[in-house]
């Protein structure tokens, strides 16, 4: 059964820049295909990045040039770093990882991953 922990989740203010992390325990990333997403009360979870098991990165447009996902093996860690941050990126952040072959069509699709991290808050202050 594999874990997921994210860390590095905070108070931040608009224009900063913050990394997340997400470590998996009791597999590897190596067959996964990991993302973030991300969610705020009362909406649905927004898939904002996600990184294939072969290393192809997937950006959400709503984050693109700004977010960018990278993972390193050996930490068996996902990693999602996060720039030029706005007030309206506040949100809980969670990874994410699948192994059913359809990935990335199926990136946004919350049922198709097998695990979830509890998720770490990033609040971005105006």
């Amino acid at each position: 059964q594999v874990q997921l922990a994210e860390s590095g989740g905070g108070l931040v203010q608009d224009g900063a820049s913050l990394s997340l992390a997400c470590v998996a325990s009791g597999g590897t990333f190596s067959i996964y295909d990991v993302s973030w997403f991300r969610q705020v009360p009362e909406k649905d979870r927004e898939f904002v990045a996600g990184i294939s098991w072969t290393g192809a990165l997937y950006i959400s447009e709503s984050v693109t040039g700004r977010f960018t996902v990278s993972r390193d093996m050996n930490k068996n860690t996902v990693y999602l770093e996060m720039n030029k941050l706005r007030p309206e990126d506040t949100a809980v952040y969670f990874c994410a990882a699948q192994s059913n072959d359809r990935f990335p069509d199926n990136a946004n699709n919350t049922a198709a991953y097998d695990f979830w991290g509890q998720g770490t808050q990033v609040t971005v202050s105006s």
